[in-house]
């Protein structure tokens, strides 16, 4: 995998305005812009993979609650903190495949 990291839900949107990805993972909580509005912003961009790019949610925030308002927020997924790397590899080799085959 090529990854590419940032601290805010803003320069995700850049990076994801300039760029092609196959899954993004998007924690919860960021400065400047949250991942939820960062989703909700992604999901109503101009473009083809926008509505099909998995966005899988990483928070610390693993109530049933949590995860009804990631999945409304546009994400795909919801992973609790600490991260569970075999949780990762499964929820992403998932929807990366879902997301292909709707291609």
């Amino acid at each position: 995998y090529s990854v590419d990291c940032v601290n805010n839900g803003q320069l995700a949107l850049d990076y994801l305005e300039q760029d092609i990805y196959d899954a993004v993972i998007m924690d919860i909580m960021m400065p400047v812009m949250n991942g939820l509005d960062a989703t909700r912003y992604i999901r109503k961009l101009e473009r083809a993979d926008s509505k099909t790019v998995p966005i899988i949610a990483m928070t610390a925030n693993a109530y049933t609650d949590d995860i009804e308002i990631s999945i409304k927020a546009g994400m795909n997924g919801h992973l609790s903190k600490p991260l569970n790397t075999t949780e990762l590899k499964e929820i992403i080799g998932k929807y990366y495949c879902e997301m292909k085959e709707n291609i």
